[in-house]
């Protein structure tokens, strides 16, 4: 038995700068942590040698894997030359469409599951980038870079989409009490609407022909370098205000991002202590996150009563092999 656990993430500022569209001709930016909520991959032999079960919120039993309804289990085993032997599963903390990267963090942990499967070691670049060329690539899902390089490399990082297709990423090396303040000084909330970020990306996509939505876009990828600034500066209350602005520019990229409920909420949540948040992911459902001052959340917590309160930590490892047990 082989299982991997992979994280979730949370992106601050940057957002939507992955997409090809965007970085092919100015370059993107995001910075994001993965956080301790996560995407678990188990494979163990099936006793039919001749199929292979895969089981998600359905189960699959096929004899090959061509013959594969899900389109990420499908593509990854055809990958490997898996075609019968083995059963696989998934297990995640938090449910899809709710803007935490979860179809990336379960692609980059069924790649790492499979690697081990054939005793293979996968690096951290390897699984990001394969990731990659599933989901874009192979799927053409409209998504960006960001989740799959998060899920992968864990931590709290800056990761930049080149124009030439290439990633880097930086782990920001910030003061002990500046990392442990800032992960106290978030608050996420459940707001639900669970969503595909497919329609509103793909939206996007088709916007960032549009000057307005480029400038928006380039704004939000200057504010990364900010960001990074106030944390080196050890200016937190700086990070909920940029927080602010690149929501602000964000709601501007496509019309389903926010809604009158949603504004609402935000607006409730300045008002009671928060300097700053976003909705997690492309928009419309999902997460909300805010800085507050840790004196402050009680507060917050209290307008905020009819969502779920969901506390977290940041994660550093990212993807991980947290079990092996090879049947010689």
């Amino acid at each position: 038995m082989i299982i991997t656990r992979t994280p979730f993430r949370i992106s601050f500022v940057g957002g939507g700068s992955d997409l090809e569209s965007f970085y092919s001709l100015h370059a993107g930016a995001v910075l994001s942590t993965s956080i301790n909520k996560y995407m678990y991959i188990s494979s163990h032999k099936y006793f039919e040698e001749d199929k292979i079960r895969v089981k998600y919120s359905q189960t699959e039993t096929v004899h090959k894997a061509s013959e594969l309804q899900h389109p990420i289990f499908k593509t990854a085993l055809q990958q490997f030359n898996i075609e019968g032997g083995i059963e696989i599963s998934s297990i995640a903390d938090v449910p899809s469409g709710t803007g935490m990267g979860s179809s990336s963090s379960f692609t980059v942990g069924v790649l790492h599951n499979l690697y081990t499967w054939n005793r293979q070691f996968a690096s951290k670049e390897m699984l990001a980038s394969g990731a990659c060329d599933i989901e874009i690539n192979q799927l053409k899902e409209p998504i960006g870079k960001q989740d799959q390089y998060a899920a992968a490399y864990g931590g709290l990082n800056i990761i930049r989409f080149n124009t030439n297709g290439t990633v880097n990423v930086e782990p920001l090396f910030i003061k002990k009490e500046i990392y442990h303040s800032l992960e106290d000084n978030l608050v996420m909330f459940y707001y639900g609407n669970q969503r595909s970020a497919s329609s509103i990306l793909s939206e996007q996509k088709n916007n960032n022909s549009q000057e307005d939505k480029r400038k928006n876009l380039i704004e939000m990828v200057s504010l990364v370098d900010d960001l990074k600034n106030c944390l080196y500066n050890e200016n937190l209350n700086d990070f909920g205000k940029i927080l602010h602005q690149n929501w602000l520019l964000k709601k501007q990229l496509a019309s389903q991002i926010s809604n009158g409920e949603i504004d609402d909420i935000y607006n409730l949540a300045m008002k009671n202590g928060a300097l700053g948040g976003k909705l997690l992911g492309a928009g419309g459902g999902g997460f909300l996150l805010f800085y507050c001052e840790k004196e402050k959340q009680i507060n917050l917590i209290k307008a905020l009563h009819k969502l779920h309160y969901f506390p977290f930590k940041f994660d550093n490892e990212g993807s991980k092999i947290i079990y092996t047990e090879y049947e010689d």
